[in-house]
């Protein structure tokens, strides 16, 4: 059966640059998920805030345990990809730390390096298949993500009888990664891939471009997974009070950073139930997109230097 695998595969030609044939993109998808896991985030795993059953160190071992899922010279289409990286995973850690970053980097993974990203991505979700759903599927039944309701349609406990293109636009307006496959992954590449290289370009630093790209995520858009296990209302709360970090200067300011800390403690002051685990995904492919567009390379300077953060 047909699966949406892209061009994923296919050696790199000799008019590539230099940094394409140098970073493969199990690298970079690996790059993109450490950096991401140690920045330090509000309301998420980092270095220094560990949750109860989940700490910083599941997230690294969990990027190197589906990194190899990820290079371009194999052949798997995007719902392989994503069901052996979600195996691997719970292999490697025995839970759930990636689902989402997987669902979002495995089409934009999928694209030839040679062909533009945005283009191909655009071909790789037209070829998705039905085959590609029951494997996606599969593999989100078995990492059994955290706020996991029924749907109406093409419920994923069901056998599915539509393409994941299909599966994933009837889940658009309640889920921010389904919403990706849907308008063709507009809010990263409008949104926040801009972000974070604005960020970048501002503060020099990688960490602190994840960071405010965060907060920018945050006061644009309630987070799914908060909402998905605590209702709008509370995934709308937090965006305000992301809003008025913001407006208080956000990282360039001792008023904002003591807004973001503030936000901080109240995303982990119920057992971490605030977590805002959907913006920590979109954040992930949006660094995977800055990095395999040469926007950034893998040696950039990380750590964001200053003495009331996190």
């Amino acid at each position: 059966m047909r699966c949406g695998c892209g061009e994923g595969s296919g050696a790199v030609p000799g008019g590539a640059s230099a940094v394409v044939v140098r970073y493969g993109t199990n690298l970079l998808f690996q790059t993109a998920c450490i950096w991401e896991a140690t920045a330090r985030k509000i309301g998420n795993v980092h270095p220094f805030a560990d949750f109860a059953k989940t700490t910083h160190l599941d997230f690294l071992l969990s990027a190197a345990a589906a990194a190899d899922y990820f290079n371009y010279k194999a052949s798997h289409c995007v719902g392989l990809t994503v069901r052996l990286a979600v195996e691997a995973t719970a292999v490697a850690v025995g839970q759930n730390t990636n689902l989402g970053i997987l669902l979002l980097i495995a089409p934009l993974a999928a694209v030839q390096r040679i062909v533009p990203l945005r283009d191909g991505l655009v071909s790789t979700l037209d070829a998705l298949s039905q085959e590609d759903t029951r494997l996606v599927y599969e593999a989100i039944r078995l990492a059994n993500p955290g706020g996991l309701g029924g749907a109406p349609e093409q419920d994923v406990r069901d056998e599915p009888t539509v393409t994941l293109l299909e599966a994933m636009s009837l889940a658009a307006e309640r889920d921010m990664i389904a919403r990706q496959y849907a308008n063709g992954f507009a809010d990263v590449f409008d949104f926040g891939v801009p972000a974070f290289t604005a960020a970048f370009a501002k503060f020099g630093r990688v960490e602190a471009a994840i960071v405010d790209s965060q907060l920018r995520w945050l006061a644009a858009h309630p987070d799914s997974l908060i909402a998905r296990k605590n209702g709008a209302a509370v995934a709308e709360d937090v965006q305000r009070r992301a809003q008025a970090a913001l407006a208080l200067g956000g990282l360039e300011t001792p008023a904002g950073r003591a807004a973001g800390v503030a936000l901080d403690r109240h995303l982990r002051s119920d057992g971490n139930r605030l977590n805002p685990g959907t913006t920590a995904d979109l954040i992930t492919a949006c660094l995977f997109v800055a990095l395999r567009e040469n926007m950034v390379t893998p040696s950039a300077p990380f750590r964001w230097n200053v003495s009331d953060w996190l």
